[in-house]
């Protein structure tokens, strides 16, 4: 059994490029001779992942590395049923830098870069646009239709396989080019001028297209364990069978998701009423309201105003005990909620106009627009914006019907891996965080809080969902189980 551990353990450390110690294989194999065999690949790259976060100076692993990533998988294994509920702003969002030659994700401490920071230098900038490339280039590269052709394949299949092209090796070739593949960013300096040949020192294009979307579970089956979205796991919560069970086990959990929650208009503080009395029976797991939180600006009092509604929100939830002492309650800003401008991320709300709720309310958190929640194994990404109006204004080819905007604006997305695949100076960002408006991996659930009309949309294993205006809707909201991953259409009727 021993010499068959020891095989599969330097057999696994040779495949990430790593020499294990004399010493260091013996303490693995001691470690891992009591993990039953279905389990041991798993338990092995799970230590690798862990070592390779350390600082490597060379491919060669000393024990004390391994003790440390042994320690730390049980750690991760000992903590895992703590990790079941976390909101993560999105200032706290890991920062992971894809590295070309080693082919994989670095965390920033291994790299050369600098800890972000609010006012970003022009080398953050460059990097914006330099990351957004390659984390859609490896992952267009590792697509069917990009794959090299297998040796002895049918050649039929052959003809299906596509290579991609650099600008480079364009502007570099003395001879005629057929028909190539780039992948690039398109940027408009003539309206309407998208499509022709290269011609004259000016490069045209006779169609164009998105980059393949790929779903989570491939792309964490080339990387791994890596948490890239956030939280107190070490690992990404996907591993975890203890959570998985967990969540499957209760059903009774669900989150609601209200935007536009207006609590200086009184129709709208009756319908909470409505919505609380509905739930009292039964507390859901969470209330997720998004802002904005005034029905209009109120200049110099719109501050005051809004402490004033909060007093009354929590009066509110104080009526309904079961709720009070079982519900979450997770506030994420509005485009003209009080705050600095237009720029994403955008902070929560200060705490000066929050702290009396909070104190009421133990149960609640003021979280930043976009923010992420993890729930057992699944990631859920929440983005208030009135993103879909920006995205038709900006759009190259604008959908054949408006029945199609909905679809046409998700597949932009998760094609892009970006919430804000637009031109900085229509959806400005803070340079140095603009990974942290990353959807790389998919997550399972990404809620779009937008005044466009509601839709559900399912593209590439990830659910897509619009509550809508809770005011201008007809009071609409979402609910989302995630025991079997669905979503529940609710609308307040007047009674």
């Amino acid at each position: 059994m021993a010499t068959k551990v020891k095989n599969k353990v330097s057999a696994a450390f040779k495949m990430h490029g790593l020499i294990l110690r004399s010493n260091a294989a013996k303490f693995l194999v001691d470690v891992l001779e009591t993990v039953d065999e279905l389990n041991l690949e798993d338990a092995i790259e799970r230590i690798i992942d862990a070592v390779e976060k350390q600082p490597l100076n060379c491919n060669m692993i000393e024990q004390s590395m391994v003790e440390a990533a042994v320690q730390e998988c049980s750690q991760t294994c000992d903590e895992t049923i703590e990790h079941v509920f976390n909101i993560i702003g999105a200032f706290d969002v890991p920062r992971y830098i894809y590295n070309t030659e080693r082919k994989k994700f670095l965390p920033l401490a291994m790299t050369d870069r600098s800890a972000p920071c609010l006012f970003g230098t022009a080398r953050n900038k460059a990097e914006l646009f330099c990351e957004r490339y390659t984390i859609m280039q490896q992952r267009t590269h590792r697509h069917e239709l990009f794959t090299p052709p297998v040796t002895g394949s049918h050649p039929d299949e052959n003809r299906n396989k596509f290579q991609l092209k650099t600008i480079e090796m364009l502007l570099g070739s003395t001879s005629k080019v057929g028909e190539v593949i780039v992948l690039g960013m398109i940027t408009q300096l003539k309206e309407n001028s998208f499509t022709g040949w290269y011609d004259d020192g000016v490069f045209h294009v006779n169609g164009f297209g998105f980059p393949p979307t790929e779903p989570s579970s491939i792309t964490r089956s080339y990387y791994g364990n890596i948490n890239f979205f956030g939280g107190p796991s070490a690992t990404s919560v996907k591993s975890s069978t203890k959570l998985k069970q967990l969540e499957e086990e209760n059903e009774d959990a669900m989150f609601v998701f209200v935007s536009d929650l207006w609590l200086d208009q009184v129709e709208v503080l009756e319908k909470l009423h409505m919505m609380f009395s509905g739930y009292s029976s039964i507390p859901p797991t969470c209330f997720i309201f998004c802002g904005n939180f005034s029905s209009a600006p109120y200049g110099n009092n719109q501050i005051k105003s809004l402490k004033e509604s909060l007093k009354t929100l929590a009066d509110i939830i104080c009526e309904y005990p079961n709720i009070h002492k079982n519900s979450r309650f997770v506030f994420v800003p509005g485009p003209d909620d009080p705050g600095p401008g237009s720029i994403l991320p955008r902070p929560p709300l200060a705490d000066y106009i929050t702290e009396e709720f909070s104190k009421r309310i133990l149960f609640s958190v003021f979280t930043t627009n976009p923010c992420r929640i993890q729930y057992c194994t699944q990631e859920i990404i929440i983005f208030r914006e009135d993103l879909v109006n920006k995205m038709c204004r900006n759009c190259i080819r604008f959908p054949s019907s408006n029945l199609d905007i909905p679809n046409h604006f998700v597949k932009t997305i998760i094609a892009q891996g970006h919430l804000t695949p637009l031109p900085l100076f229509v959806s400005p960002v803070y340079w140095a965080y603009d990974y942290a408006l990353s959807v790389y991996p998919l997550p399972d659930l990404i809620v779009f809080a937008d005044k466009y009309d509601p839709f559900n949309i399912i593209h590439t294993d990830c659910i897509c969902i619009n509550p809508g205006s809770f005011p201008r809707s007809g009071f609409c909201f979402k609910v989302y189980y995630p025991s079997n991953r669905t979503v529940e259409d609710s609308k307040l009727q007047n009674l």
